[in-house]
């Protein structure tokens, strides 16, 4: 079972070979034949026309001047290997290049028959039983004043031509048995490159099947193969590391989780030790029951992803105010804004901006957008949040006014887990998962999120979402 594919690949190569000779031998051969048949045809027929309109045959006459014509017709015959005749109207052969010149001895063809002549510029065979074996023939009347006078018939012997095929096709198979012999070394590349490294992986995959994810694959080369078990060593690798990727999934949803709880909480403390005033505690408790509802949100949307591909987004798409969300989002802030002295300013240009997009990703993105412009922004500093629309697209911008992101940071950090501790003060807490999920979420919905930002002088985080079709901005 082992070796399948490698006889496989053998009977392959032999095959090959064998229906390399087979067609050289039918179909070349076949074509060769036609190809040398239309070649030597037409330089005959070439000839056979420039004799005939020439000086010698249009004032040929039975005396000294037939001799000369002769002459010129037999080196000619030599030349190209041919047989030339001069013939009357009647068939009678008044000088062939094949025999001695001789005016008194002439032979007649029997049966010669011009119109049988039209129907091709050449023929194939004893041309009206003169020859004992095939030739080829062409015939092109000697015209003067609109009569035919004579004819000139070039033949050439088909064993000639049958020679020179054979000389061709030698060639031919000369050459596709080097091709087949130099092919080995395909074979042995195979060998070496595909067939011996495949063998190996085929030996890692059933240590991988046993449960020895420790092994490794012995294969290093720079190639598919090479890619395929460095693949493999990974995903053996990454198995076998499914304890530490548990410990991720749990701080990816306990990022989830902290958020809303945060708020709850700091506006529950703040309704006990009488910070928030009576008259404004149901304010608040509708901010509490709103992050509970968000919360509740979240549960049920873990338990509809355990049911789904863990590497899917699925969105429930409405169309809704991203105005009125980004102030309800702002609001749940206040409290911590308050402490760090932090104020958010609301840049609309309109009441309210229509948006087709999920509201609580967004909600959620949002969230994770003002946490951390808040997280890092100086005291008695303005977070700047911006709605605009241009071309069918909402466009959402949260600026801060902090510390910034250094250069080499920058595409980094919509890594999962990734911190810039080292600039950003080592004393900022967090599980490094809210700008990964927030660009997941906006790529999700087939957007783009962006940023820029200088360091010491403050970031700029930037998405976009597509605008509601079914109802237009209110202008404010």
């Amino acid at each position: 079972m082992k070796k399948k594919l490698y006889l496989k690949l053998l009977l392959a190569y032999l095959c090959f070979g064998i229906l390399g000779f087979l067609a050289v031998s039918t179909l070349i051969s076949s074509l060769t034949v036609n190809h040398l048949i239309k070649s030597h045809t037409e330089s005959m027929y070439r000839e056979a026309n420039s004799i005939a309109s020439g000086h010698l045959a249009q004032s040929y006459r039975e005396d000294s001047s037939l001799q000369d014509f002769y002459d010129s017709l037999k080196a000619l015959a030599d030349c190209n290997s041919t047989e030339i005749w001069l013939m009357d109207t009647r068939g009678e052969i008044l000088l062939n290049t094949a025999k001695n010149y001789d005016l008194e001895h002439r032979e007649s063809i029997p049966g010669f028959d011009t119109t049988l002549l039209a129907a091709n510029y050449y023929q194939k065979g004893d041309f009206f039983g003169h020859f004992p074996s095939d030739m080829l023939s062409v015939v092109s009347p000697i015209i003067s004043n609109y009569r035919a006078r004579g004819y000139i018939a070039i033949h050439y012997d088909m064993e000639q031509l049958t020679e020179e095929k054979d000389a061709f096709l030698n060639i031919n198979y000369i050459t596709l048995a080097v091709l087949f012999l130099l092919s080995l070394i395909i074979l042995l590349v195979f060998t070496l490159i595909v067939y011996l490294p495949l063998q190996r992986i085929i030996t890692g995959a059933n240590e991988f099947a046993a449960g020895n994810l420790n092994y490794k694959v012995p294969v290093e080369t720079r190639d598919e193969m090479g890619y395929l078990a460095a693949s493999m060593n990974y995903m053996a690798g990454e198995i076998s590391k499914s304890g530490e990727y548990q410990r991720k999934f749990i701080s990816n949803i306990s990022h989830d989780f902290r958020s809303p709880l945060t708020s709850i909480k700091g506006y529950l403390e703040a309704i006990l030790d009488g910070t928030i005033p009576p008259e404004m505690q149901e304010k608040y408790l509708n901010i509490v029951l709103t992050e509970t509802e968000r919360l509740n949100k979240l549960t049920r949307g873990l338990l509809t992803l355990n049911n789904y591909d863990d590497k899917k987004t699925y969105l429930e798409i409405t169309d809704f105010d991203i105005n009125s969300v980004i102030r309800n989002t702002a609001a749940t802030f206040e409290v911590i804004c308050q402490k760090k002295q932090v104020r958010i300013e609301l840049i609309f240009d309109a009441k309210a901006l229509m948006v087709t997009a999920d509201m609580g990703k967004i909600q959620q993105v949002l969230y994770n957008l003002i946490d951390n412009a808040i997280k890092f922004s100086h005291p008695e500093s303005a977070i700047y949040i911006e709605t605009t629309e241009k071309h069918e697209k909402v466009y959402v911008s949260v600026k801060d006014t902090g510390e910034g992101i250094p250069k080499e940071s920058l595409k980094k950090i919509w890594e999962r887990f990734y911190k810039t501790d080292s600039s950003r003060g080592k004393d900022k807490k967090g599980t490094g998962l809210g700008l990964s999920i927030a660009k997941e979420i906006i790529q999700a919905h087939g957007e783009n999120i962006n940023v820029v930002s200088t360091e010491g002088v403050g970031s700029e985080f930037t998405f976009s979402l597509t605008r509601s079709r079914n109802k237009r901005r209110e202008e404010g």
